[in-house]
C-alpha cells in the first residue's frame, strides 16, 4: 500500500501482464468512511491486502468500477461481502454499446478479452452523478471507448480514469465491447478540462494530463491516417493492414493491434470513409469508400 497523497492510498493487484503493466491500481479515497475504485482481479491476496490498507476503524462505505473487464470488476462481489459496501458502476458489461455495435455483437461479431460477464452492480451510475462520503466526492464521467460503460470518475480537479487514458500505453479498443469512435470522442471530452493528475487503471499518476490526452489522440490519429493510407494502395484484409501499419508493434501485441485495428475499420466504415466485403469484422476485406 502506498499514501499518494491526503485522502489517497493506492493498493495494487500482483496481475502484472504485456497488458496490465505492473498490475491494476486499486485505489482507496478518503478516511474514514473510504471509497474503493477498481477492486481488481479475483484474487484473496489482493483482497487481504485492501482491507489490510485500510486503518483502523475504517470502513468501505462504496466500492466503485470504471468497467467490467476482469482485472478490474472481479474482486467487487468479494469485496462487498467482506465490507457490506454496495457496489457501484455503469451497468452489465454489454451497457452502453452504440445501436451499431450491438448489431455487430448480434451478427456474431466477437470481443470478450477479458469481459466480466457476469458482473452486474448493485447500484447504476449516469454521467455526471456523484457518490459522497465523509470529506469526498466522486463524480462519475460515462466515457465509452475501451469499454462501452466505461466511468472515470472526478476528484476535485483529479481524475481517476480507468483504462481510458493511461500514462504507459495506448488503450486496448476491440470491439465490439470497445468503439474507437466513442474512444476519440471521450478523449476530446476529457481534454476540455484542465485536470492537474490523472489516476489510472494501470501505471503510474499522469502528472500532464492535457499533454497525455493530446498524445493519445495524435497516436490515434495517425494510426487512422496510416490505415487510410494503405488502403489507398487498394483493398487489404485485416491481417495485411496489421503487418504494415503496426510494423512498429512487437509481434506479441500483433494480436491486440488487431483488434484496435479493427476498432478503427469500423469507425472508418460508419463514417463511410471504408467499405467491408462481406460486412465489417475479423475476416473482412477493406477497401476505401468510392467517391460520391
Amino acid at each position: 500500500m502506498q499514501r499518494i497523497e491526503p485522502g489517497l492510498r493506492l493498493v495494487r493487484a500482483d496481475n502484472p501482464s504485456p497488458m496490465t503493466e505492473a498490475g491494476t491500481n486499486t485505489w482507496i479515497v478518503g478516511e474514514g468512511q473510504v471509497a474503493v475504485i477498481d477492486p481488481g482481479p479475483d484474487d484473496p491476496r489482493h483482497l487481504a491486502a485492501i482491507l489490510a490498507a485500510l486503518d483502523p476503524g475504517e470502513r468501505v462505505a462504496a466500492i466503485l468500477v470504471t468497467h467490467a473487464h476482469l482485472d478490474h470488476s472481479a474482486l467487487a462481489p468479494h469485496l462487498a461481502g467482506a465490507t457490506g459496501a454496495p457496489v457501484a458502476a455503469f451497468g452489465p458489461p454489454e451497457a452502453g454499446r452504440s445501436a451499431v455495435m450491438a448489431r455487430l455483437a448480434e451478427q456474431g461479431l466477437a470481443g470478450g478479452e477479458g469481459v466480466d460477464a457476469g458482473f452486474r452492480p448493485d447500484l447504476l451510475l449516469a454521467d455526471g452523478q456523484s457518490v459522497d462520503g465523509a470529506g469526498w466526492r466522486l463524480t462519475a464521467l460515462n466515457t465509452p471507448g475501451h469499454f462501452a460503460g466505461h466511468l472515470c470518475f472526478v476528484w476535485g480537479e483529479r481524475l481517476f480514469s480507468g483504462d481510458q487514458v493511461m500514462g504507459w500505453a495506448p488503450s486496448l479498443v476491440s470491439p465490439p465491447d470497445g468503439d474507437m469512435g466513442a474512444y476519440m470522442a471521450s478523449l476530446d471530452r476529457l481534454s476540455g478540462t484542465s485536470w492537474t493528475r490523472l489516476y489510472p487503471g494501470h501505471g503510474a499518476p499522469v502528472d500532464d494530463p492535457g499533454a497525455r490526452l493530446a498524445a493519445l489522440i495524435a497516436h490515434r490519429k495517425g494510426r487512422e491516417a496510416r490505415i487510410l493510407a494503405v488502403l489507398a494502395g487498394g483493398p487489404a484484409t485485416l491481417p495485411g493492414l496489421v503487418a504494415k501499419v503496426y510494423a512498429d508493434t512487437p509481434p506479441a501485441l500483433h494480436p491486440a493491434a488487431a483488434r484496435n485495428a479493427l476498432a478503427h475499420l469500423i469507425d472508418l466504415w460508419e463514417r463511410a470513409l471504408v467499405v467491408a466485403d462481406p460486412a465489417p469484422g475479423p475476416a473482412a476485406s477493406f477497401a476505401l469508400a468510392p467517391l460520391r
